[in-house]
C-alpha cells in the first residue's frame, strides 16, 4: 500500500532528535510522500531545510497560519508570496480562521485569508484550510470564490455532516487524521456520510496522534492506523481505502 501524509510539521523541534528515524519509519510503512505546511515567515527556513534533506519525499507549502496573523501580517504575506514566486510550492497553507484561541485579530484574519485565497486561485494552487470554531466565517469567504477553480482541503476536519457537505460542494476534500480514531469524537459518522472519494489522510504531526498513541508525539508512520479506521468505517479492504485516498491526494496536490 502507498500513502501520502498530506499534513505534517516534520520540521518542528519535536523531531530534532530523531527526524531521520521518523522519516525511515514512515517510508517503511508505505508513506512515500509527506507534505509540509508552513506557519509563518519564521518557520519557512526550517520547512525548506526538511524539504532539501528529504528530496522527493517532503514537499513544501507556504501560508500564514491564522493564529500567526498579528500587526505585521501584511509584511508576512508579502514575504510568503515572494517565496511562492521564487520556488516550486505545491499549495498555499496552512491558512484560514481560528476563533478558538483569540478573536483580537478577526478582521485581519479575514483579510489575510481572502488575500491568500486570491493568490492561490491566481496561481492555480490548492489551499489547506485551518478552521477552528470558525466554519461560518470560513464558508462566507469561500462562497466568494464559488464557481472558480479554487480547491483544496479542510485540514483536521472537525465539522458536522452539514459542514462536510458544504465543503465538498465547494470543491474541497476533508483532511482526516487521528481524531477519527478517538472514542466518542463522532467524526466517524461524518466520514461515513461523505464517502472515501472526498477524503485525504493526514497526521498533523507532532499533534493529534491516533489511538492507541493519543497524547504522545504523532508521526507520519501512523497514517496506517488512520487508514485502517477508514477501511472499518466504509467496510472495505485497507488496500482499497489506501488506493482511493492516495489517488485523491495525488490529484489534489498535482503530485
Amino acid at each position: 500500500m502507498q500513502f501520502i501524509d498530506t499534513h505534517t510539521h516534520l520540521y518542528l523541534p519535536e523531531f530534532d532528535s530523531d527526524r531521520d528515524e521518523v522519516v525511515k519509519r514512515a517510508i517503511g510503512n508505505g508513506i512515500g510522500k509527506m507534505l509540509l505546511p508552513n506557519i509563518d515567515i519564521l518557520s519557512i527556513g526550517q520547512m525548506l531545510s526538511a524539504v532539501a534533506r528529504y528530496p522527493g519525499i517532503c514537499y513544501p507549502m507556504a501560508g500564514l497560519h491564522p493564529t500567526s496573523v498579528k500587526e505585521d501580517y501584511i509584511s508576512q504575506l508579502d514575504k510568503i508570496e515572494d517565496l511562492v514566486n521564487e520556488r516550486k510550492i505545491i499549495a498555499i497553507g496552512e491558512i484560514g480562521i481560528d476563533l478558538y484561541w483569540d478573536k483580537t485579530f478577526l478582521k485581519e484574519q479575514l483579510i489575510s485569508f481572502r488575500r491568500q485565497l486570491e493568490f492561490a486561485s491566481a496561481r492555480g494552487l490548492p489551499v489547506v484550510i485551518h478552521s477552528r470554531e470558525a466554519f461560518p466565517e470560513v464558508f462566507e469567504v469561500l462562497e466568494e470564490f464559488k464557481g472558480s477553480s479554487l480547491n483544496g482541503v479542510f485540514h483536521a476536519f472537525s465539522g458536522s455532516i452539514k459542514d462536510a457537505e458544504r465543503a465538498i460542494g465547494l470543491g474541497f476534500k476533508l483532511g482526516i487524521g487521528g481524531i477519527v480514531t478517538f472514542k466518542n469524537s463522532g467524526l466517524d459518522k461524518v466520514v461515513r456520510s461523505t464517502g472515501p472519494e472526498h477524503i485525504v489522510l493526514e497526521t498533523d504531526s507532532p499533534y493529534l496522534a491516533p489511538a492507541p498513541y493519543r497524547g504522545t508525539r504523532n508521526e507520519s508512520s501512523y497514517i496506517c492506523i488512520i487508514n485502517k479506521k477508514l477501511s472499518d468505517i466504509f467496510g472495505i479492504k485497507e488496500e482499497d481505502a489506501a488506493s482511493i485516498v492516495y489517488s485523491n491526494s495525488v490529484s489534489l496536490f498535482n503530485l
